[in-house]
This record gives C-alpha cells, sequence and structure tokens, in this order.
C-alpha cells in the first residue's frame, strides 16, 4: 500500500507541475500555494532533520489550524516522525497521562502555548522544545526552517508505520492513546474522498484538521475560517461570512455549533450561503431544524447530516429531510451505512467486556431490525485498537479475526437497513418505567423553534428533562403544554429550564452529561 505522505507528496508534485501557483491553504490573512507548501514542508523537515528527530520519534504539536501547522506535518510525515496532539484545554492532569502513556522527543507549539512549560513538568523534560521567534535558553526558533535548503528525503514508509497520534478526553477514565498509521490515513482519505466527492480545484470550508490532509491529496483548496475554531459555537460569524463571499466555497465539513452560529446570522442579516453545493455536518446530533434553517439560507446545497467517531469517520450519512420514525422507540435518522464499513446492532452491555466470538456466534448475537442495542462497527477505516491496549477490553472485541469497535452509542436499524440513533448508551435510563434514550425524547424537543437544547438524564431517581430556551423567542407556555403532550410516552417526572446546557469542549454540541449531573446537585 502506498503511504499517505507518499500520496500526498505526488498530489503535490503533480499540483506542481500542472497547476503550482493554485491556492493550497486560505486564511483569513495569507495563502500558500501547493508548489509552496511542497517546498516549505521540506525545508522545515531538513530543519527537524538537522535537530536529530528520527522515524519513530514524536512531536507534540500545539499549533492551531493554519498554514504553519501543515508545513510542519507534512514535514514530520515526510520524515517518519509521528504527529502527537493532546488538548490543552483538557487540563494538566490529563497532558501529564497522555505524556506518560507516549513521551514526545520534540516540542513544537505557539509562544502562548509554550507558557504550559512553566506548569507541566512532563513538557519541560521533553529535549527538543520548538516555539516560533521565541529566543530564550532551552527554546529553539521554529521559524528557523525557512532558512534551510529543502530535504529531497522521504522516509519509506509502510502502511503500517505509526503517523498520527491523538487522545480520547478520558471524561469516563485515564485518556486512550488513538495511534493511526501511514495506511490508516490513507485509507480513510480514499473513504472520505469517495463521500465528500472531492474534485480537484474546488474549494472547500474546512473546519477540522484531518479534512485538510484529504483536501491536499485531492488537490482542493482548503479555506480556514478566521477564528477560534476550537471553539466552533462562540466563532464571530462576520468575518466568516466576508471569507465566504470572497472565496466562494463550494463545501464544508463543520459541527452543528459551527454552522448554528452562521445561519443565525445570515438569518439576522437576511443572506445566504449560495456559494455552498454540499454542507457536511456531524460529531454531534444534527436535529432537522437546523438542516431547514440551513437549507433556506443554502438554497443550492444538499444538507448532508454525518455520523462517525473518532475511532470510525465516517459510518453513515444522508440526504436531509429525515423521514419519520418507523418505530415508538424514536430517534435520529443518521442513513444507510457507508459500503466501506459494516455495521450491527447487539444487546447494550456497555460497561462489560465482549469475549471473542465466531462468526457464527455473532450472527447469533446481533440483533434484528427496529430492536435497539448498541452500535458496533468494523472496517478497514476503522481504529483497530489503542495505543499499549489500554481501552481495549472497553471497548474492542474479536469476531474471527476480525477486530470490531463498540461506538458507545446506542441504536437501530429499521427494516431497509437504515440506521437510527439513540444518543450514550450510558446516558440511557433504565428504571421501573422501562429504558428510555436520550434521543427518543431529545429529538422530539428539537421540533419545537422554543427550545434551543435538550437533556434527558435521571436526577434523584427520576426522569428530568432538561430545557435550554431559545434567546430568539419569547417565553411559549403553549409549546411547553405541546411538548409536554408529545413526550407523554416518556413519563417524564420533571422538565426544568436552565439557563445554559453544558456542552462538550470540542464540537461545543454534545451534551457534557457529567457537568450537567453536578450543575444539577446544585439546584
Amino acid at each position: 500500500m502506498v503511504n499517505i505522505a507518499r500520496r500526498l507528496q505526488e498530489r503535490l508534485q503533480e499540483q506542481c507541475t500542472q497547476f503550482g501557483d493554485r491556492p493550497a491553504i486560505i486564511t483569513q490573512k495569507q495563502s500558500i500555494s501547493f508548489a509552496e507548501l511542497d517546498r516549505a514542508s521540506s525545508c522545515a523537515a531538513a530543519y527537524l532533520q538537522d535537530l536529530g528527530l528520527n522515524p519513530g520519534g514524536r512531536v507534540l504539536v500545539f499549533l492551531p489550524m493554519s498554514i504553519d501547522l501543515y508545513i510542519a506535518l507534512l514535514a514530520v510525515f515526510k520524515l517518519g516522525i509521528i504527529a502527537m496532539f493532546v488538548d490543552p484545554s483538557a487540563g494538566q492532569t490529563h497532558l501529564e497521562h497522555c505524556c506518560h502513556i507516549a513521551p514526545p522527543q520534540a516540542l513544537l507549539a505557539t509562544p502562548k502555548a509554550s507558557l504550559l512549560l512553566f506548569k507541566s513538568s512532563a513538557l519541560r523534560h521533553i529535549p527538543i522544545k520548538l516555539v516560533p521567534n521565541i529566543f530564550l535558553p532551552g527554546i529553539k526558533n521554529w521559524q528557523r526552517w525557512r532558512s534551510y535548503s529543502p530535504s529531497p528525503t522521504l522516509y519509506a514508509a509502510t502502511a503500517e508505520t505509526p503517523a498520527l497520534l491523538t487522545f480520547t478526553s478520558g471524561s469516563t477514565g485515564k485518556p486512550k492513546g488513538a495511534l493511526r498509521s501511514h495506511g490508516f490515513l490513507l485509507t480513510q482519505h480514499e473513504v472520505l474522498a469517495r463521500h465528500l466527492e472531492h474534485q480537484p480545484g474546488a474549494i472547500d470550508l474546512t473546519t477540522l484538521p484531518v479534512f485538510i490532509l484529504s483536501n491536499l491529496a485531492s488537490g482542493v483548496t482548503s479555506l480556514i475560517p478566521a477564528g477560534d475554531l476550537r471553539k466552533p459555537g462562540f466563532v464571530q460569524p462576520a468575518p466568516i461570512l466576508r471569507q465566504i463571499e470572497t472565496h466562494q466555497p463550494s463545501s464544508t465539513v463543520a459541527s452543528p455549533a459551527f454552522l448554528e452560529r452562521l445561519v443565525s446570522y445570515c438569518e439576522e442579516s437576511e443572506i445566504g450561503l449560495e456559494s455552498f453545493q454540499r454542507i457536511f455536518t456531524g460529531g454531534a446530533p444534527v436535529f432537522p431544524s437546523l438542516c431547514d434553517r440551513l437549507q433556506k439560507c443554502a438554497t443550492h446545497a444538499q444538507i448532508i447530516p454525518m455520523y462517525g467517531s473518532t475511532e470510525a469517520e465516517p459510518i453513515a450519512h444522508t440526504l436531509h429531510p429525515q423521514p419519520s420514525p418507523p418505530s415508538s422507540v424514536g430517534g435520529l435518522f443518521a442513513g444507510y451505512p457507508i459500503p466501506e464499513i459494516n455495521l450491527k446492532i447487539i444487546p447494550d452491555s456497555w460497561g462489560k467486556p465482549i469475549d471473542a466470538l465466531t462468526p457464527e456466534a455473532f450472527a447469533d448475537y446481533t440483533l434484528a431490525p427496529l430492536t435497539p442495542g448498541e452500535i458496533v462497527v468494523s472496517g478497514d477505516h476503522v481504529l483497530p485498537g489503542y495505543v499499549n491496549g489500554e481501552g481495549d477490553l472497553e471497548t474492542k472485541f474479536r469476531v474471527g479475526d476480525t477486530p470490531w469497535h463498540r461506538t458507545g452509542d446506542g441504536g437501530y436499524l429499521d427494516s431497509d437497513g437504515n440506521l437510527w440513533l439513540l444518543g450514550r448508551t450510558r446516558a440511557k435510563i433504565q428504571d421501573e418505567k422501562g429504558i428510555l434514550y436520550p434521543l427518543s425524547v431529545e429529538a422530539i424537543a428539537h421540533q419545537f423553534p422554543l427550545i434551543k437544547r435538550a437533556a434527558l438524564v435521571k436526577h434523584r431517581h427520576q426522569r428530568w428533562l432538561i430545557l435550554e430556551l431559545n434567546p430568539l423567542y419569547p417565553p411559549d407556555e403553549r409549546q411547553l403544554s405541546q411538548l409536554k403532550t408529545a413526550l407523554e410516552f416518556a413519563k417524564i417526572d420533571e422538565m426544568k429550564i436552565v439557563d445554559k446546557i453544558p456542552v462538550d469542549a470540542r464540537h461545543n454540541a454534545k451534551i457534557n452529561y457529567p457537568a450537567l449531573e453536578k450543575m444539577l446537585a446544585q439546584l
């Protein structure tokens, strides 16, 4: 199998030959062509080589989505070095755990991120520290790569050569290391390219780091939105809309929170998103109400909700609008699983390991259509395990020689093989009234314009529905009464209105259940 570094290199060379001046990445303030990116990353590779970094070493990267990030990332890939990413907002304990699991040989950070050196002993023990335009003892200036000639070296990586290391949040325990090989990244790129319908020369509004790699390999220009993309639910829409007006991107993949910010601004300003032909959204539940609003703003676009996870991206997608649920269980429509993935529903036993199964035993173990359970997947672009096996017991099992991944999500397949999502299995309620999954209730609540966000929880041994109201709508007792009537089947004990329902740090769209429980304990 050709490694993704080689594929990217070949694609860059092709772009240099045919369209060397075509932009590869555009930001609010600058752009870089495919030819310039190829040369810059080769110069950066020469600098890293000169510093003594060898294939298999790890570089911990604290750079935002930027041209500089992809210069560094391509340089790392060209040398067979592993790019390591840790979310600094997860806290010092999380950072220390991640560096213990996989000690880095180098740190590449912005000046602001480098301040973590004063707090973290793990970072201080990293041998090589690179920061742009900082001149302090023990710290090397990352911008020195500009003085180097391009390195002709391209490490002969195999499909198994490690390339990219990220970590789970660790919200339910210690973080788990997700290590992707060159072969895995290439396979993931090929799957994404097929389903995103990449066309060379197109412009994509790119909000998630991994999609720029796929864009580069496909000859697609990536337009990085202005603002802090680590907080997509808080970006300022105006400068992003100006970028869209200037560059006319035809596609985007973004979290619902990011698109909510754009579409709210468009509605208030009475402007459209007419350049888009395809808008993909995922990383959190995508409710039909948002899709409806997007469709009104982007009249020429296909609105495509996507379902996937860190370990398997993508799993399924569908075109809006969503059909009515075929079962009283309800839920959120995710569409037909993509051909590259094998998806099954098994009895919900989250938290209990699953022993290895024979194919025959697994066939008996899987559930019939319209029966809720755990969603499990396998495929070439599904991560087979975690670093050092930490977390494999809880989230992986084998069927014959095939590894399967437990997504932690509840769902069911309808009679046509379409997937319906029911929410996180650990968030379901099981009591004397029966079993109730969160999205069975939350999907209905989101049908009411008054409701901005809803969360079903078990609190004080009761079923509580927590509501955050939409500030654009005045309080409406009639809508709340209609909601209660629509949810009579769920036997809700309490319906509470709060100012804010806490959400996850990455996408700003998924319910942060531990934080919500702490908040409710103070009521």
